[in-house]
């Protein structure tokens, strides 16, 4: 399969996309002998030799985690504020490149995928593969019977309306609610804005499943790597 040559080098490892662009302008890559310069060219990275500073590239180790990610904590691989991010809670165990799959906002915690397959995670992404996305949140006030059916049928936010979510009220008290909902949209912030929309603010949001995949026991701070059939059942949900 031919892929950018920017996008092979970064599989491998070697540094971000803009900086393998850059490598790839200095001219440090060759592909089959032949200096490139140019950003668009495809190589075919089973059977082209391709080397950086005459060495030749190899393939980083392709990997899949579940992290735990605790509230606080930014969803970034790197932040210019200095924050704690989800890099620093794997960091000296993972040797590879790793980057998170979609984003968790700050204060909400919970499963979030890390991998360097890039394939996989804009398969996970792509809105029109409709991976599901489980939350558990706990909402200011008691939520209504006719409140969780605007939740269920969609309800309008200033970016559109949103699709049909499954909801499923755990407990509810005249101070606060807890409830499962899931979603298959990827809109920043969406849980949040859905319940404030009808009336009750956030107070806490955990997220508890995507796809198949459960946070299960693992505590905050925590990771693990997805087994091999995991990863094939992840593909085959995409359809990639």
């Amino acid at each position: 399969m031919l892929e950018r040559l920017q996008k092979v080098l970064a599989a491998a490892g070697y540094a971000s996309r803009r900086k393998c662009e850059q490598l790839i302008l200095d001219g440090r890559v060759s592909v089959n002998g032949k200096l490139i310069r140019e950003l668009g060219f495809k190589v075919d990275a089973g059977s082209d030799q391709i080397k950086v500073d005459h060495r030749p590239i190899v393939r980083e180790q392709l990997v899949y985690l579940l992290l735990h990610k605790p509230r606080g904590v930014v969803t970034t691989v790197s932040d210019p504020q200095g924050r704690k991010t989800v890099m620093d809670l794997i960091q000296g165990d993972i040797k590879q490149r790793v980057f998170p799959v979609g984003r968790l906002d700050l204060d909400t915690s919970g499963l979030l995928l890390l991998t360097n397959d890039g394939k996989l995670a804009n398969g996970l992404m792509h809105p029109k593969h409709e991976i599901h996305k489980t939350y558990l949140a706990k909402i200011e006030g008691r939520l209504s019977t006719a409140e969780a059916e605007q939740l269920r049928q969609g309800v309008l936010l200033e970016d559109g309306m949103t699709a049909p979510a499954q909801v499923a009220i755990r407990t509810g008290s005249a101070a606060t609610t807890s409830l499962e909902i899931t979603i298959h949209e990827g809109r920043n912030r969406q849980v949040r804005r859905m319940c404030e929309a009808v009336g009750h603010p956030v107070a806490s949001l955990m997220r508890i499943q995507v796809a198949f995949l459960k946070l299960g026991q693992l505590p905050p701070g925590h990771f693990r790597q997805l087994s091999k059939q995991e990863v094939q059942r992840l593909y085959a949900e995409t359809g990639i």
